[in-house]
């Protein structure tokens, strides 16, 4: 059967305050299933992988809608920032162990394995199903992405860090942003803020030196750099570093955001198409730029727009329409 990319981690359903109110305003909710394994998936499969996505679903109404917990979601304006609360506490994946799944039958299958830094924060039994899972891929021909995607809700830096620890050994494409490079590994960007803004290109590279210098098995580090002037006008760029040269992708600026919620999962998803398809890292940055970047005009977790739609933002076509 086969898979180019297997991902592993929990989905939920989403419940979205409408037209940018609070959810206390809200009156209905908009329903939609995300999360951030789930959407690397499902955007990897639109791009034309072949793709599969590794989870543990309740049997009732909710795991047929896909859920493992609920999250809720407002979506920011002007100066007030998008909020997340999560209800995923005891949720049927964060109790998964290693032995409910054949993983080397299943990743021998598979070229390529992704997960976030979300899934080992669910429980401490779960953190060590990602680190076994991890473990398993040096027994097959098998390459590995993580994206670092810390989340103070629902783990301390100190946690984060002492499970990183041990997980990013087994690494060959790392992702994550300046915060999750400190939270989660303790590499701090020089020139970082209290709310981690106005840092330049070079405090990027930086960690990403500093990450692979830490890691001898990490053969890339990718990050996003998203300037946010308001909840609803970003500044957004990618870099990818492959231990000798760095990659910046061009800077779209004032990009519009319609939601923000899954950019960085789209940046995953088509890192990994771009190496798959054996492309040079330039050409896979600057195609992950362009892909993350228009992520941002949909509403919801998903990326839909096409391949083709990417490649012409690529060729800074703009947004002249298409006759």
């Amino acid at each position: 059967m086969g898979y180019d990319l297997m991902t592993f981690g929990e989905a939920m359903v989403r419940l979205a305050a409408p037209s940018y109110m609070r959810l206390e305003q809200a009156r209905s909710l908009d329903v939609s299933v995300g999360g951030a394994e789930w959407n690397v998936a499902v955007n990897a499969a639109r791009l034309g992988l072949k793709t599969a996505w590794c989870s543990r679903l309740v049997d009732n109404w909710a795991g047929r809608l896909i859920r493992n917990g609920f999250y809720h979601l407002e979506l920011g304006a002007g100066p007030r920032p998008s909020s997340v609360t999560y209800d995923r506490g005891h949720s049927a994946v964060s109790q998964m162990t290693a032995d409910m799944v054949d993983w080397k039958a299943l990743l021998s299958e598979t070229r390529w394995l992704h997960i976030s830094g979300i899934t080992p924060a669910l429980s401490p039994t779960l953190a060590e199903t990602v680190l076994e899972v991890f473990q398993t891929t040096s027994q097959c021909n098998i390459r590995t992405s993580y994206d670092l995607n810390y989340r103070g809700k629902l783990w301390t830096p100190p946690q984060a860090q002492q499970a990183n620890a041990r997980i990013v050994p087994f690494v060959q494409v790392l992702i994550g942003n300046e915060e999750d490079f400190e939270k989660c590994l303790g590499i701090r960007a020089q020139g970082t803020g209290k709310d981690y803004s106005a840092l330049g290109v070079e405090n990027y590279q930086q960690v990403a030196r500093e990450a692979v210098k830490r890691f001898a098995n990490i053969r890339m580090v990718g990050t996003t750099l998203r300037q946010a002037r308001t909840g609803l006008l970003n500044d957004w760029q990618t870099l990818l570093y492959d231990g000798q040269a760095f990659h910046v992708s061009r800077r779209y600026e004032g990009l519009e955001i319609i939601d923000r919620v899954g950019g960085g999962d789209s940046f995953s998803a088509a890192v990994i198409y771009g190496l798959l398809k054996g492309w040079a890292p330039a050409e896979t940055n600057e195609f992950a730029a362009a892909y993350s970047a228009l992520a941002h005009t949909f509403p919801g977790d998903i990326n839909w727009a096409t391949y083709e739609e990417a490649v012409k933002v690529m060729g800074a076509r703009g947004a002249r329409i298409s006759r």
